[in-house]
């Protein structure tokens, strides 16, 4: 039963992922720590920063990894296919109709209103796992301090992730005790 709960959930997931990785951690947050209690919040900020350190698609890897916590390699395969399988029959669906209907009034309409919710919901998650991880106290500053420098690193100078993280985790072991 849990290999069918684990395929349902994740098949929310991947249906109502609009926007990408990022934009569905909210609501892989809602399917295994929330709903089903899979995951305490902690593990899963743990979780979301292991799934986006691992090569691969964020969904994907939260997936693999909640799958394996919930019921071993079944649980993640099981995870796996129901995140994977919206996607891959829209592929099909696209691939098959799209070339009719990308000029369409009414497509076009319908990703400008989608594309606002995805940076909501990005800018929702990343407020809420600052929050869950970084209380005040004495790793609070220089985390602040990091995160910033981070994202003047990357949308200033154009510094590559890894590069980025490389830093970062350096700085981490420096800056906080």
């Amino acid at each position: 039963m849990i290999y069918l709960q684990l395929f349902w959930r994740f098949l929310q997931v991947g249906m109502f992922s609009a926007g990408g990785g990022y934009a569905s951690i909210p609501l892989i947050q809602s399917q295994i720590v929330e709903i089903c209690g899979w995951l305490s919040m902690s593990e899963f900020a743990n979780l979301v920063t292991i799934a986006e350190m691992t090569p691969g698609p964020v969904g994907l890897n939260c997936a693999t990894f909640a799958g394996i916590r919930a019921a071993h390699l079944p649980g993640a395969l099981a995870a796996n296919l129901g995140v994977l399988m919206p996607s891959l029959t829209l592929c099909v669906l696209a691939a098959v109709f799209f070339a009719k209907v990308k000029d369409s009034v009414r497509v076009q309409q319908m990703m400008v209103g989608v594309r606002p919710v995805c940076l909501g919901l990005i800018c929702a998650v990343t407020v809420q796992l600052a929050m869950t991880n970084y209380q005040p106290g004495p790793s609070f500053v220089p985390a602040l301090l990091i995160g910033a420098a981070d994202t003047v690193l990357l949308l200033r100078f154009h510094w590559n992730v890894p590069r980025v993280l490389l830093l970062s985790a350096g700085l981490g072991l420096l800056l906080i005790r």
